[in-house]
Formats: C-alpha cells, structure tokens, sequence
C-alpha cells in the first residue's frame, strides 16, 4: 500500500516529524526541546556535531538543527558530513551571524536553509513543518515513481485514503444485491466508473450496461428515449424505436444527473420503476423490462424534495442504497496516487519518457482544492505530460490556476477561471463556522442562520471536517 500523507498528521492537523537538535548552549538546547516538543515534534538534543553524526546514525530524522559554532567539529563542516552520508535529510544551520556569507556557506555545506539567533520559536517551528511536508511529499513522489503498482480500489475507481476505502466495500456489499442504488458527488468524483464498477462485479455483468444523461436529452425527448416510441407517434418518428429501460433488459440502466428530470416526467418514470413495465410513446400495449436501475447526480435531492422539485416517492424508490463520493480534496494522498497513474498511461500513449512528479509539484498537487475533482486532476496531467520537456513534471509544467492557488481565502478575480462554485463558497464557510465552535453544531447552526436539520444535511453533503 503506497505511504499515506494523512498519517503523518498529529490530532491538530499540523505535519508531525522527527527533529534533532544540535546545540551546545544548554538554555537554547532546552528551549528548542521544549518550544518544538510543545508543538507536535519528536524532539532529540545533543551537545556536539560528534553526538550529531552518532544519533543521526541510530536514528531516522526529519530535520537537523545544527548550531553553526559548535566545539570541535563545525556545524557547517557537521552539515558537509551529514548530508554526504545522508543526502535526503534536511539540515537547518542557525546562526548568530546574519549575513549573507554565512547563508552563501550553510547552502555551500549542503544545508537545506539557514535561520538567524536570537531564535523565534513559532518562526522555527512554522519553518521546520514545513521542510516536514515538502520532504514527505517529495518521498511520497520518488516513491510512486520507483514503484508503481495497482492501487486498491473497486472497478476503475482507485485510491487507498480511508474515505475511498469506505466507498469500495459499500460497492462490493451492494453489487451482489439487486437493489436501486443512489450514487452523489460533485462532478468529476467517477460516479459512472462506481455505477460500471456496480454492473461488472453484480449478478447481471453479462448484460447490458446501458447510460443515459438525463440533462443533455430535451425535455420533449426524454419520454421517448426512456420508453421508446412507434412510428408516426410525433413528427420525425419515421420508425419503431426501442427506449433505453427495454434495451437494457437483464442489465443495467444507468440514469446519470437524475435530479434533471423534469416534474411532469418523475410520475412516469416512477410507474415503470414500480410496474417494471413501459409504454413505448403511441403504442397501446405495455412491455415489460428487467434491468437494475443505478441513478447518480450531483445535486441535492432531498433539498429539491423540501422545495417540491423532485418528488419525494421518487426519491425514496431510486435512493435503496446511497453511495456518496467523496471530493478529491477530502482523499489525502490519493492525488498523488492518482496523479502517479494518469502519468504512466498519457507518457505511454504518447511515446513520451516522463516518470513522475518533481516534489514542488507534488506538493503543489496535494495543496491545490480539485474544484473539478478526478476529472479536472486527469485533464491538469495530460496536459502536464504533453508540455513537459523532461522526464519529471515540474511546477512550471501545470496549469497557471493549480501553481498560484491559495487555500486560505477565496480569490475574485476578473479571471473566469481563477473564480469557484458558489457551492464551494458555502463549503469553506461552514467549515470555518465549525472550527470556530469547536464543533458546536447548536451554535453553529445559530450563527449560519439555518436550522439543525438544514445544517446536518449540508455537513454530510460537503463532508466538513471535525463535524462527526
């Protein structure tokens, strides 16, 4: 199983790591050791560059802080030894001498970055989580480079974060059954690879999998492509044609963006879903169908039942079995997962030498929120796959709205492309609300406006962090 990101996260969400100290003053040994250690690292001291190169031996490290005047043996000639023996483990030299000598010597000696004394702790402990994450995701990245192998997952979905875990048993349990399954996401999360996945691993695989987007079909037009029609039943029906429900017979019907269907449509397609039996537009007798209906969409349902846009008979016949996506931005390391993957398969198709992921972008990949989920992340790498001029996709390589995202706010720009969902607006919004309660889903809800119900329901739509 590939190395998940998510584990290296302690209870507060901060990038956890591993820290030797190299000091020989003992106050400022003693504060690091207490100043990091209250932040969430595993802090180890010793007095000597000799002590350094000694524990750093019987020990796996992160991050080596190294005083640069040290007794006997130098810190920047302790870094020269460090890093030759250890080339991936980052070294911070600290230094009293703010200059820019000693940084020009610090970086020549191999070290990673340098600070300036007196120490800041915060400052120190902001700059060491994040060489933590960088170097973890660059590990994560050569990893998946060196050994790609086929992730767990269920049909063509893929991914081994826990969310993702949850969804592929709750298809295995439900692909045996011949119940009518509901299938939510955002856009892009696969949800016609779970309702594929569905079909191939059930009882009807050697049916048909018939699909149909009930949003792109004309209103006037979809009675007749669900049930069929008779010749001369409208204009331009030249022909008897064969609806969706009885060419899927003994297979599957996949009704994608069911929440589209119109309101005088949902009492029809309620009665062949009770009845299992269709009358094509214009003819006098029924047919009869066998098919396992999977219905999937992207909206709200129960919200359109609330405000009389769906019917709720409808709803409750389609929504048996409810198996909800979760967004890429919710599946931890699965985007370098996934990235990894898409890689392999556009370097291949097009001939080109390309293995993998620099570690800036990596981290940017894992930084970046996915609006476009799946979907958008496979257009982001075959784009990168067809600029890249290397074997290994760099920062520069990606498209302009993943290299300058920010997470911490919402941008408005004049930019289509660098604006977001209003959906996704409220997503982060009730998420900050959440956090500033401490959870408190009574006060939260009072600060939202919205009553508990209203907000349970969106909690579990947009899966909010820390709202369990």
């Amino acid at each position: 199983m590939f190395f998940a990101l998510s584990k290296v996260l302690d209870n507060s969400g901060s990038w956890s790591g591993r820290v030797l100290v190299v000091e020989d003053d003992g106050d400022l040994c003693d504060l690091l050791v207490a100043g990091l250690g209250a932040q969430g690292f595993a802090v180890t001291a010793v007095r000597s560059a000799e002590s350094g190169l000694q524990a750093s031996a019987d020990a796996e490290f992160d991050v080596v802080l190294a005083d640069v005047n040290l007794p006997g043996m130098s810190g920047l000639e302790f870094c020269a030894r460090l890093v030759l023996d250890r080339p991936q483990l980052a070294v911070i030299v600290m230094t009293a001498f703010a200059s820019m000598r000693s940084a020009i010597e610090a970086i020549r000696a191999g070290a990673y970055d340098y600070i300036e004394k007196p120490i800041d702790l915060d400052a120190v402990g902001l700059r060491v989580g994040r060489i933590v994450r960088e170097c973890r995701i660059r590990d994560e990245a050569q990893r998946l480079r060196e050994a790609v192998t086929p992730a767990s997952g269920f049909g063509s979905l893929s991914g081994t974060s826990p969310p993702m875990q949850r969804v592929y048993d709750l298809l295995s349990r439900s692909a045996q059954t011949d119940a009518s399954v509901l299938i939510t996401g955002e856009s892009g999360t696969g949800k016609e690879l779970a309702a594929r996945a569905l079909h191939d691993h059930g009882p009807r695989r050697e049916g048909p999998f018939v699909a149909v987007n009930c949003s792109a079909v004309p209103e006037q037009l979809l009675e007749s492509e669900l049930f069929g029609h008779t010749r001369g039943a409208f204009t331009d029906a030249r022909n008897d044609r064969t609806g969706l429900f009885v060419q899927a017979h003994g297979g599957t019907l996949f009704l994608d963006e069911i929440g589209e269907v119109p309101l005088l449509m949902q009492p029809k397609l309620l009665r062949a879903l009770e009845e299992r039996r269709v009358r094509p537009v214009g003819a006098n007798k029924e047919i009869e169908f066998d098919v396992r209906v999977i219905a999937a969409t992207n909206r709200d349902l129960e919200a359109a039942v609330e405000e009389n846009r769906f019917r709720e008979d409808l709803f409750f016949r389609l929504n048996v079995i409810h198996v909800a996506l979760p967004p890429l931005r919710n599946r931890g390391s699965d985007v370098l997962v996934l990235a990894q993957q898409l890689i392999v398969r556009f370097a291949a198709a097009s001939g080109k030498d390309v293995r993998g992921l620099s570690a800036m972008a990596a981290q940017r990949l894992c930084d970046y929120d996915w609006p476009g989920n799946v979907r958008e992340l496979r257009n982001c790498i075959e784009r990168a796959v067809a600029l890249v001029r290397t074997n290994e996709i760099d920062l520069v390589d990606l498209p302009e709205r993943v290299r300058t995202f920010q997470r911490s706010h919402v941008v408005i720009s004049a930019d289509p492309a660098a604006l977001v969902p209003l959906e996704e607006v409220e997503r982060r919004y009730i998420q900050r609300v959440i956090e500033a309660v401490n959870g408190n889903k009574t006060l939260a809800s009072k600060i939202l406006g919205l009553d508990r119900k209203t907000l349970y329901r969106k909690l579990e739509r947009y899966k909010v962090e820390g709202s369990m």
